[in-house]
């Protein structure tokens, strides 16, 4: 009967979308809806026109994910942020053609508070940006206030330009996380785990008050080592050390105003008019008044100068062709449909896909691009499988590390030939967890029971209305203790360790790339191209193959882009409150999609984000 609910429900809610989007299509007019579709089914419209003495405006806040998102089509009927128009490997391209493109007289780093991108995106983009400094164009970047993140690329620019009234942050990382043991025992939630590896903490918010140890030893070693990242980053191009800039974290936190051209962290304070004069300048439009504040110097932003780009690998002619698989989000159980889903990572979908390209005669390797947390045992060994039956088949198969590849997003990873990631990636965190909750306690203070029959006495071992017994435990931990087993072979396999070693810098704990690359759970560091040059060279290439990013978009998936790309206003900035709840709901629909058939996950112990 719950089947067919769910099923009847989504039908009913599938046929009411329909019509509510068919409706709102037809009040477009047929003329425009033709038109519409035209350039949805089309090449993506005309490319915009780059004049000469055009700077280049990079905001920093503009999302750049891995590979192009997916649409709700409910989005045209309920409204929604357009889709993001860029992805890494277009973002890279961009900023390397223009260092070298004529029309292209400067680069502007224009801050917006915050990056758009992860820790590992941005270790990719910022060579990019330096290729203007080696093509001898200037860089500039202004921002009332800039964060750490923000400054370690600003710090790139020719001039970096600080507001009067604005500061530059300098204090340092910090990370956190709420505990909830005592919350969940007064509201009546009994909590039970089953888990290996002593820095295996997923579990830990729900069955502690505090940071245990492992934790705190393992969160410290991880910052710092994102820390040491950032400072090395900012302080090169600034003729500065990390401890100059560890300095100014420990006493002073913040530099406001000309304190910070004191100390060469900014090279000018000026108002943004003043950093605009600067701009025309350089593109030759002298004191002419602006008409629009908005347009006030000649530019083209990083999403519309990459439209005109042509990506040289996937234009290439040939028949040998390198597949760049995107798998992005939390791995879940299941996935009957086609692998297109941006966000998550079905582990039959992303299975089918793999097998597609390995019955394809002309695809010759495969790039795997990881950006997971983990989520589902049994679906991370479904994809693992197959990445097997790939490396079996003559393919040469590399893995390529996003912001974080860790857990069960490792164990995708760990048999690759060559496993390619940034200094700051989060990977590691081999270890796997179960957890149960029961309601009993909850349910008699609110009058609510249950009762049933059962015909044998396991039968209702997975009930969350009571408590699981000691026997019961034990079995369950013989699960969890069976899959980390076959966790640390993976590995000791894929990675040519030794058990014992494998075991020792497993544990659950989470390393940062670099960490990763000392401790032999990564071959090499770089980014996707890099991981891509590799593919071509394992499978002896030369320069006679192409490259096809997979999941393919369909044509109304296309359409939906140019529509909803057409017709939405700009992104705006999310208060800190509103941006704490949205972080909130992603966490808790990540929970939601967790679904693996035995209870058993191979989950990050967090959610690190960069402050």
């Amino acid at each position: 009967m719950r089947q067919f609910l769910k099923y009847t429900l989504a039908s009913l809610t599938g046929t009411i979308l329909f019509c509510l989007l068919l409706g709102f299509l037809l009040t477009l007019g047929a003329v425009g809806l033709v038109g519409v579709i035209v350039a949805g089914l089309g090449k993506e419209g005309d490319a915009p026109t780059v004049e000469k003495d055009t700077v280049l405006v990079y905001d920093l806040a503009t999302v750049i994910p891995d590979s192009p998102e997916a649409i709700d089509p409910s989005a045209i009927v309920f409204g929604s942020e357009a889709p993001s128009e860029l992805t890494l490997r277009q973002a890279v391209l961009a900023l390397e053609e223009a260092a070298t493109d004529d029309r292209i007289t400067a680069l502007y780093l224009k801050g917006s508070g915050d990056l758009g991108t992860g820790l590992a995106s941005q270790s990719e983009i910022q060579p990019a940006i330096a290729a203007f400094q080696a093509a001898g164009k200037p860089i500039l970047a202004y921002d009332i206030s800039w964060t750490e993140r923000e400054y370690a690329v600003a710090s790139l620019a020719d001039t970096v330009y600080l507001n009067p009234f604005g500061e530059i942050e300098m204090n340092g990382l910090y990370a956190e996380t709420m505990y909830q043991a005592e919350a969940l025992e007064k509201l009546g939630v009994g909590v039970q785990v089953t888990r290996v590896g002593r820095y295996k903490s997923a579990v830990e918010p729900l069955i502690r008050d505090t940071m245990s140890p492992e934790e705190r030893e393992q969160t410290q070693r991880l910052l710092g080592d994102v820390w040491q990242n950032l400072l090395t980053a900012a302080a090169a191009p600034r003729d500065l050390s990390p401890q100059q800039l560890q300095t100014i974290a420990n006493t002073q936190g913040f530099l406001f105003g000309a304190e910070a051209e004191t100390q060469n962290l900014a090279d000018a304070i000026a108002y943004e008019d003043e950093v605009i004069t600067a701009l025309r300048e350089l593109t030759g439009e002298g004191e002419q008044e602006a008409e629009d504040s908005d347009l006030d110097f000649r530019q083209i932003s990083l999403a519309g100068y990459a439209a005109t780009v042509d990506d040289p690998l996937t234009s290439r002619r040939s028949d040998n062709q390198v597949a760049l698989v995107y798998a992005e989000g939390p791995i879940v159980d299941g996935g009957d449909g086609d692998f297109s889903q941006t966000g998550i990572i079905e582990g039959n979908a992303l299975a089918r896909q793999l097998r597609q390209l390995r019955q394809d005669d002309e695809v010759k390797a495969v790039v795997l691009r990881v950006n997971s947390p983990g989520g589902s045992a049994t679906a991370s060994e479904v994809i693992l499988r197959e990445m097997q039956l790939v490396r079996e088949a003559g393919k040469p198969v590399v893995v390529s590390m996003g912001n974080v590849a860790a857990s069960g997003g490792y164990w995708i990873a760990s048999q690759a030939d060559a496993i390619l990631a940034q200094p700051t990636t989060i990977t590691g965190s081999i270890g796997v967890f179960g957890i149960f909750l029961n309601l009993e306690e909850l349910g008699t203070k609110v009058g609510v029971n249950w009762d049933g029959v059962k015909t044998s006495e396991l039968a209702d071992i997975f009930s969350s209305t009571r408590p699981k017994t000691e026997a019961e435990l034990a079995i369950l931990q013989r699960s969890v203790d069976a899959i980390y087993d076959s966790f640390l072979d993976r590995v000791a396999e894929g990675r040519d360790l030794t058990r014992p070693a494998v075991a020792e810098l497993a544990q659950g704990r989470v390393w940062s790339g670099q960490a990763a690359l000392d401790l032999g759970l990564v071959d090499e560091l770089g980014g996707v191209n890099d991981a891509i040059a590799t593919a071509a060279e394992l499978a002896e290439l030369g320069d006679d193959w192409h490259l096809q990013e997979y999941p393919e978009p369909s044509e109304w998936q296309q359409f939906l882009r140019t529509f909803l790309s057409a017709e939405a206003v700009q992104t705006q900035a999310h208060d800190p409150l509103t941006t704490q709840v949205l972080q909130f709901v992603d966490d808790a629909q990540v929970l939601r999609a967790l679904n693996d058939p035995r209870g058993v996950y191979m989950l990050m112990p967090y959610r690190f984000v960069v402050k």
